[in-house]
């Protein structure tokens, strides 16, 4: 049994950061100038050579190193102490930062349903009519 490290798959790992950063292959073939034939290709592959990889990093978002170095338990580790400890170090309140006001939506699903209402009595005042 041979106790030898795997060397990473590089485009395994261009993958998953893409996955989490919530990106199609055909919108980082189009970043970088290439078909999403080569995007699935590249992906492929347990080599990318620098220039793609380069390119693709800056697209991403991330360092090449962060690309070469990635692993599924790093990032689920940094979710956690991130996470967590946020949690944790803020005690029981939370800062949930709305980016609009809830009571100007709760007025303008009321006034929807006011109108649907005035709908509804103009059809039943216009088919009592018809009779």
């Amino acid at each position: 049994m041979s106790t030898a490290t795997k060397p990473k798959h590089i485009g395994r790992n261009i993958s998953r950061i893409r996955e989490l950063r919530g990106m199609k292959q055909d919108a980082l073939a189009s970043a970088i100038g290439v078909s999403q034939q080569s995007i699935s290709n590249i992906e492929a592959s347990e080599t990318v050579d620098e220039e793609k990889l380069q390119a693709i990093a800056t697209i991403l978002g991330v360092s090449v190193e962060a690309i070469k170095n990635y692993s599924d338990e790093t990032v689920l580790n940094n979710i956690q102490n991130n996470y967590e400890g946020a949690v944790i170090n803020s005690g029981p309140t939370m800062n949930n930062n709305c980016s609009f006001n809830p009571l100007d939506k709760v007025i303008e699903l009321y006034e929807r349903l006011v109108q649907v209402e005035k709908e509804k009595i103009e059809y039943l005042e216009k088919l009592l009519k018809e009779k």
